[in-house]
């Protein structure tokens, strides 16, 4: 059906996707789809057209190569990129979990150290007024009144 399409026009014969125009002779053929590409003996890549008649074949492989790789270069950028961010957000909130928990453990022994001063002070202050209990005596307190 393509051939009826030669010595006419390449917009004619691109209508129809399954045709490929040739500008060497003019001629409008059916698209090898055995081929990925149309063997040379067919029509050379340079004057080959398929699809749209103002870009030539050699052009449209190379364009549509060039978005791919870049699609593919975007795309792994991207999951390194992410796997990397990861791997640095996890050690960074170990990091962080760990000197809070640093932080924390100060403070409570700061705290026990405190109150261990406060337990001190108060025992002294019982003592001076007669208050503190000795283990020896418990009734020493009622002595003398």
């Amino acid at each position: 059906a393509c051939s009826a399409f030669s010595q006419k026009s390449c917009e004619e014969c691109l209508k129809n996707v399954s045709c490929l125009w040739c500008y060497t002779n003019n001629t409008c053929i059916d698209y090898p789809v055995r081929s990925i590409f149309p063997p040379s003996s067919l029509c050379s890549l340079s004057n080959a057209r398929w699809g749209v008649c103002w870009i030539n074949f050699e052009a449209l492989i190379i364009a549509m190569a060039v978005v791919a790789g870049l699609i593919l270069v975007s795309i792994t950028v991207c999951c390194c990129y992410c796997c990397y961010c990861r791997s640095r957000s996890r050690s960074r909130l170990d990091e962080e979990e760990e000197q809070l928990a640093r932080k924390r453990e100060e403070r409570r022994l700061q705290s026990l150290q405190r109150k261990h001063e406060r337990k001190l002070k108060h025992d002294e202050i019982r003592k001076k007024y007669g208050l503190l209990q000795d283990s020896d005596n418990p009734y020493s307190r009622f002595e003398n009144e």
